[in-house]
């Protein structure tokens, strides 16, 4: 039988040390997943919120009310639910808490639970959990595309730097062996640039270099001296991917560069992009307007939507009717898929196919507060999303999950790596700077 017969929850500790939720689903013939939801520090103000206690104790972020959830009102809710049936399960999780943004439940108590009963279905049917995900919703699997962060900025390292993610994509590469290779050069080029010139700080949250930059521009110049390092040439092999988390510093159409002291309206900062990315192979930019700027994210998107992936994170937080909202208007051509800041399975993959619907890339993503749990690892296989963004090439439960789809690959082979995306001709790589 494929019955729920279980849901307990237990307290573990995501990456930052904070308290976290983790749910073991049992069904009636024995057959078991576990899943443990992760936490953001740059959150959008439409995704789900976690359930914390608040108070003095663990700085407030105690999880003791969202297991009381997960065992006093979704587990017993789900008992008997087929858990084979993601969609239904999903449906009875929603149907306690109809408030857009888990404001009941707590989105890391639905996560962690939504999760489980994923991999309690692969377990019954005996597959891998990717191989799972493909089947269920129909998908051809494929190895993504990573994308990793080699600095960290903004509210992963204590904001030394305004913008939150420096990283690189390998789009030129043959394999996703190849890709973790050329990454690992970077990666230990830019620590070797930044102690040469004492700008070494330390590591960031999600285990990219936290630098100690003299503006943000500083930061792209040694992005890019790092891949030449390397034994790259920038915009071949390897080109650059920003995740600019605009509503970070950025409301009411002002953005504030407090490394730089100076004030942008709109339409300047949008200039000061564009420079960017005619001095620099940048191929993809995250949230480069702030959240509620939707008419600078329609500005951007139509100025350079041809030329570079400019994805949505902040401002369609991994919600289908935004993502719908977004194409209509013209704003980005890709999105973040995060299943915890939707809330569950099901609706995440409903976001990943409004995208799709649209042409838009995806690109599976895991928080700043991480943990060792594989999940992302198998949903950007096993829905053929094309790209997956974890963090950086050190740290657990980052390489975790870049060594999970090492492994995946030995069974669908190398050539199921896709590149995500095609290299671009209009690249700073291609002509001089």
């Amino acid at each position: 039988m494929t019955a729920i017969k279980s849901v307990r929850g237990r307290r573990v500790w995501d990456s930052r040390g904070h308290p976290t939720v983790e749910v073991d689903v049992v069904l009636v013939s024995g057959a078991m997943g576990r899943a443990i939801a992760p936490a953001g520090a740059s959150r959008g103000q439409r995704e789900a919120l976690d359930l914390r206690d608040g108070g003095t104790a663990l700085r407030g972020k105690g999880v003791g009310r969202a297991l009381h959830v997960v065992e006093q009102t979704i587990g017993p809710a789900l008992l008997g639910v087929d858990g084979t049936d993601q969609a239904a399960v999903d449906a009875a999780i929603l149907a306690l808490d109809p408030s857009p943004l888990k404001a009941t439940l707590g989105g890391n108590a639905t996560v962690a639970v939504s999760l489980a009963v994923l991999h309690a279905a692969a377990a019954e049917v005996g597959r891998p959990l990717w191989r799972h995900v493909a089947s269920v919703y129909d998908r051809v699997p494929s190895l993504p595309l990573p994308e990793v962060q080699i600095f960290g900025g903004g509210a992963h390292a204590g904001r030394r730097v305004d913008i939150q993610d420096f990283m690189i994509m390998v789009p030129g590469a043959a394999t996703f062996d190849e890709v973790m290779e050329v990454t690992s050069e970077v990666y230990f080029a830019a620590g070797d640039i930044m102690a040469s010139k004492g700008k070494l700080a330390g590591v960031a949250d999600e285990g990219g270099w936290w630098p100690a930059f003299a503006s943000n521009e500083e930061a792209l110049e040694a992005l890019v001296a790092a891949i030449e390092k390397a034994g790259e040439r920038p915009g071949e092999r390897v080109a650059i991917s920003l995740d600019i988390a605009a509503s970070e510093f950025g409301s009411n159409g002002r953005y504030r560069l407090a490394l730089e002291d100076r004030d942008l309206a709109t339409d300047a900062w949008i200039d000061l992009l564009g420079r960017w990315l005619d001095a620099y192979p940048i191929l993809s930019i995250e949230d480069p307007l702030a959240e509620d700027d939707r008419a600078g994210m329609v500005a951007f998107t139509e100025r350079f939507g041809a030329r570079v992936q400019i994805v949505g994170d902040d401002y369609v937080v991994t919600n289908a009717s935004l993502v719908d909202a977004a194409a209509r208007d013209g704003a980005c051509n890709a999105v973040l898929v995060k299943v915890n800041q939707v809330g569950t399975v099901t609706e995440a993959v409903e976001a990943f196919r409004a995208a799709t619907r649209h042409d838009w890339r995806a690109i599976v993503s895991a928080r700043s507060g991480e943990t060792e749990d594989l999940s992302i690892s198998h949903l950007a296989t096993g829905l053929g999303a094309g790209q997956l963004k974890v963090g950086s090439f050190t740290r657990s439960e980052r390489m975790a999950k870049w060594n999970e789809c090492l492994r995946i690959q030995d069974t669908l082979g190398a050539d199921a790596f896709v590149r995500g995306m095609p290299l671009a001709d209009t690249w700073w790589g291609q002509g001089e700077r």
